[in-house]
């Protein structure tokens, strides 16, 4: 058996016991798993400071089971895990926080393995497994470090009890574990029943919440709503997509209001479907809503946050544009295509997308948190948006893969009807001046960074 070492080291801006208590704190390994690279933890004992403590997880396509130990922990410094059993032949993973004087530090991940098969497994295996580790490691150190910037000004203050709606979604699941290795604590509003003590029940469409589970929150994530792009709009589906979002955000808002300690701010989310279809023209916050379905919509979803502004709790809107992500929404619907070569324009290519990373989309929720300032709608997007066409030649220059097929806007017409036109079809060409004037920097501003980053593909 050939044992093969991989290390990545980092340089961070911030104390080894901070890097330390980021990595040891809940939705630590849901933040760093790369979302091109799916891994759901089935089980777990204790964390990492605990000798002997064990996480089972799920790994690749085929879901094979791997259970790993934790062991050798030195508090501040360092603690390791070993494969118990699962797809290696010996797998021991050191993880390394060195300081560099008093507010830095050196972040290195060592891992010692070996493939099944001996020689013959490395000769099969070998690089792929070097390929995909380099692209793992280097996603995590980046993850790493910019969301320990975005807590850094929170750092040593008090944790907030942070309530968060739709937090099984694509932007809510992965918000829960951005804002607890931050250090937050956060609830769930669940439509079933709590399953454990962080979860709140609630039934929106009754107008039912448990009133008494939000006294003393410090502050409310509202994201609950049906997928408006999830098929055809017949009056029916557009009915429950209003009541999914404008019922529950009233319900949440009158609930809130009434509160004897109230949070102190609620973001709740709004779309860029507020401008309508608005060709080459650019768009901001001051600008007029259009008057078609998804703009009316999110006119009457920002007014159902009402009462809880009317008693003085801060009431933040982001307008989302795009969310990008492999994980679902879609690019996650568009990589299969798009790797097997069938990736193209859709209708006329002209059209305007005005996107956002979703590790944007999670720091500027935190920015909206904590930035008193922030208040009223703003506008989620990165500041440069895209042709339907640039997008397709971007994604498909990062997979390195053509992007000749087409989808005429007929075609597209007829299957979905009004849909099509308003999500896939319409032009929004959107800047967000509120967030950038508040003092928010990008991680991800320019389209190819952003994909190579969340897709794991570096430059050729």
């Amino acid at each position: 058996m050939t044992r093969q070492v991989f290390r990545r080291r980092s340089r961070l801006e911030a104390p080894a016991e901070e890097v330390f208590r980021w990595h040891a704190r809940p939705g630590a390994f849901e933040r760093l798993n790369p979302p091109w690279e799916p891994a759901e933890v089935s089980a777990h004992t204790g964390g990492i400071e605990e000798e002997g403590s064990r996480v089972v997880l799920r790994v690749g396509p085929l879901r094979q089971r791997w259970v790993a130990e934790h062991y050798g922990c030195r508090p501040g410094r360092e603690f390791r895990d070993r494969q118990i059993s699962g797809p290696f032949a010996f797998w021991q993973h050191v993880h390394r926080m060195e300081p560099d004087g008093a507010s830095a530090s050196f972040l290195e991940d060592e891992i010692e393995y070996a493939l099944p098969g001996g020689a013959a497994g490395d000769l099969v295996g070998g690089g792929l497994v070097r390929s995909i580790l380099e692209r793992m490691f280097t996603y995590r150190h980046r993850v790493t470090a910019d969301d320990l910037a975005v807590h850094a000004p929170c750092r040593g203050g008090a944790a907030m009890k942070i309530a968060v709606t739709g937090a099984s979604g694509l932007i809510g699941g992965a918000l829960g574990p951005f804002l607890t290795t931050g250090g937050h604590e956060v609830r769930r509003l669940v439509r079933r029943a709590p399953r454990s003590e962080d979860e709140i029940r609630w039934d929106p469409a009754k107008g039912e919440i448990d009133a008494a589970a939000l006294e003393g929150l410090d502050a409310v994530v509202h994201l609950s709503g049906e997928n408006v792009a999830g098929g055809r709009w017949t009056d029916a589906r557009k009915a429950r997509i209003r009541e999914s979002r404008i019922d529950s955000t009233r319900t949440l808002a009158r609930a809130l209001a009434s509160a004897k300690k109230k949070p102190k701010v609620l973001v709740s989310a709004s779309a860029i479907g507020y401008y309508g279809d608005q060709g080459d023209e650019w768009v901001t916050e001051s600008s007029p809503p259009a008057d078609d379905f998804l703009a009316r919509l999110a006119v009457d979803w920002e007014a159902a946050a009402a009462p809880a502004a009317e008693v003085g709790i801060r009431v933040a809107h982001p307008r989302i544009g795009l969310v990008l992500s492999p994980a679902g929404g879609a690019l996650g619907k568009l990589l299969l295509p798009f790797r097997l070569g069938l990736g193209g324009v859709v209708g006329p290519g002209r059209q305007y997308m005005s996107w956002v990373a979703i590790d944007d989309v999670l720091a500027a929720l935190h920015h909206a948190l904590v930035k008193e300032e922030v208040s009223g709608p703003f506008n989620l997007v990165a500041p440069e948006p895209v042709t339907n066409r640039e997008f397709t030649k971007t994604l498909g220059r990062v997979l390195g893969r053509p992007t000749v097929a087409a989808v005429p806007a007929f075609l597209l017409k007829a299957a979905l009807g009004q849909m099509a036109e308003a999500t896939l079809l319409a032009s929004t060409r959107v800047r967000p001046d509120r967030l950038r004037s508040s003092g928010y920097r990008f991680r991800f501003p320019g389209l190819e960074g952003a994909l190579r980053h969340l897709l794991g593909e570096t430059a050729s």
